[in-house]
């Protein structure tokens, strides 16, 4: 008893495992409990620096030991009886009535242990987790000891299940297996018949909820345990990414991988991240900051219909949108224009927005999904004309000018506006864009027809109401924020050439502005007039579930999470 008083005992502390724990675990459990903060009995507190103390994870692996069991013994796929998974046994008992128990039937379960509910010496409840669907195992000594359990043993049972508040438990990984039964109050169970076989314990006190954003970005694997949305956040994106796939593919576009690391990061303006490669020693390689030009060599190599779901990587800062890792979708489709991508754009965007809500209804409860009221076609917002309005001005100067680049910082003086770093002309209309026209776009809008200069990769012609040389591209922004970036591929090794050369005249640290000859010389054997179309993945989830955060669309967080975790937390 005084031991199994030590190991119930909540007080958590650091700790050093013998035989059965390494030195690896044991820096683990510090790791975690170092992060967390203590939230009354939800949260856990652990001090680090009491060494003396006795250890609750080594009194209860030493206990668990003294009850003759094998803590993490080899998975058997015995075929009897059949094991089910969660979901299988309540769909396929959905309809067996109150008070029945299915007699020829013998259930085998695996799941995780959520709560334990103690009725008296001889009867006890298990709830058992396993992919987000939970099922209760009813552990009646009555029923159990006509399988030659004894009372001692089920007693044993009860105590290394149970872990102190019933809230608050050990939760350990079971094989569980009985016959279904539905109790006289209607809840679907397993009449547990036989013990409960132990496969993996878990040595930490689970906590009953994380608040605290940090503790529950370092700690994922318990974040997704203890909260139902985060789970389902991800679990959400995997369905969004399968339907954008499904779409594409329905529409005979076909999915390819192109090169992550290249000597020359193109397609983008963006500082890549580089790198050094073994077969290479004296020169760096660089992470590919867009698919794009290698998805348009593939439409030259006669694939006309293309796209790829993948990472992307920019040598950029961090903040509530942008992480330096991220995952884009683009396709790429010849013999098409603009509006005709803005059509295909406004029968998906919809699209996912319907498909989002359904799940939510159905299986996600906890997520809160955005809602569209305009219908298509979206509203368009022309560049130009629109700042002229939203900035009351008469008339737009020139910006193929040579005095464009200082016409456009008195208009930022007159307005009162603060200038952006390295005020380049690209980077001055950008900063326009996102001060008038971005906050204009709450429900589903285009801006259309960007200046020449914001769109190097990007056809253009001249506007026949400004006067002004513009892009055949539309930028689709849905709560404020871009979603799909979208235009006609410069197809011309010509005009593509002059485009990154006036491209230099705006380098900085940000932007590099090379040529890149591979590409123009890959343009002279004829691209066909090609359209294509970008969308931030981690964005549209952001969108779609209702969250302000990209952390919590990426499994394991920002860049800055991803550091913190490799080097411990610290």
């Amino acid at each position: 008893m005084a031991l199994l008083q030590t190991y119930l005992r909540p007080t958590l502390h650091q700790f050093r495992v013998s035989q059965l724990c390494t030195t690896a675990a044991a820096a683990s459990y510090a790791r975690f409990y170092s992060a967390a903060q203590a939230v009354a009995t939800a949260e856990v507190n652990v001090d680090t620096t009491a060494k003396s103390s006795p250890s609750p994870m080594q009194a209860r692996t030493e206990g668990l030991r003294n009850l003759g069991l094998d803590l993490y013994p080899r998975f058997s796929h015995d075929s009897t009886p059949k094991t089910w998974t969660a979901k299988s046994f309540l769909d396929h008992f959905a309809t067996l009535e109150s008070n029945k128990t299915v007699e020829d039937i013998i259930i085998r379960i695996n799941g995780r242990v959520k709560s334990v509910r103690i009725f008296g010496s001889s009867l006890f409840f298990i709830d058992l987790v396993q992919d987000g669907q939970s099922v209760q195992g009813v552990c009646n000594l009555a029923i159990m000891s006509q399988s030659g359990l004894s009372a001692t043993e089920f007693t044993d049972l009860f105590r290394r299940i149970q872990r102190g508040d019933v809230y608050n438990i050990l939760l350990i990984e079971k094989g569980m297996s009985g016959k279904a039964h539905r109790t006289q109050g209607g809840q679907l169970s397993i009449l547990v018949t036989e013990l409960p076989e132990l496969q993996s314990p878990c040595l930490h006190e689970m906590p009953t909820k994380l608040q605290d954003r940090e503790t529950r970005i370092r700690n994922r694997h318990v974040d997704f345990r203890v909260n139902k949305r985060a789970s389902q956040i991800l679990l959400l994106r995997s369905r969004i990414i399968g339907r954008i796939r499904d779409f594409l593919q329905n529409k005979e576009y076909l999915e390819v991988q192109t090169p992550i690391l290249a000597n020359f990061a193109g397609g983008a303006v963006a500082r890549p991240f580089q790198t050094r490669a073994v077969e290479f020693p004296i020169r760096h390689v660089e992470l590919r900051t867009a698919p794009e030009l290698w998805l348009k060599r593939l439409v030259l190599g006669g694939f006309e219909n293309i796209f790829e779901i993948g990472p992307c990587f920019r040598n950029e800062g961090i903040d509530m949108t942008h992480n330096p890792e991220f995952t884009t979708c683009e396709f790429y489709t010849a013999y098409t224009s603009l509006e005709k991508l803005i059509s295909i754009t406004e029968e998906l965007v919809p699209d996912l927005i319907a498909y989002t809500q359904r799940l939510v209804s159905r299986d996600f409860f906890a997520i809160s999904p955005y809602t569209m009221h305009d219908g298509v076609p979206f509203r368009r917002l022309d560049f130009i004309t629109s700042l002229e309005a939203a900035m009351d001005v008469v008339k737009f100067p020139d910006l193929r000018s040579s005095t464009a680049e200082t016409e456009v910082i008195d208009m930022f003086r007159r307005h009162g506006i603060g200038l952006p770093d390295s005020p380049t002309l690209p980077r001055l209309l950008d900063r326009l864009s996102s001060k008038f026209l971005e906050p204009l776009c709450q429900e589903p809008t285009w801006i259309v027809h960007q200046p020449e200069c914001l769109s190097p990769l990007s056809k253009s012609f001249d506007d026949p109401e400004t006067k002004q040389r513009v892009s055949a591209r539309a930028e689709l922004f849905i709560a404020g924020k871009e979603v799909v970036n979208t235009y006609e591929e410069e197809n011309s090794p010509l005009e593509q050439r002059r485009k990154f050369e006036e491209q230099v005249k705006y380098r900085n640290d940000e932007n590099r502005a090379d040529i890149d000859e591979s590409y123009l010389e890959a343009l002279e054997w004829g691209l066909p007039p090609t359209g294509g179309w970008g969308c931030g993945i981690d964005r549209l989830v952001m969108l779609l579930s209702g969250t302000d955060r990209i952390n919590d669309v990426l499994p394991f967080g920002n860049l800055r999470n991803v550091i913190s975790l490799g080097r411990g937390g610290q």
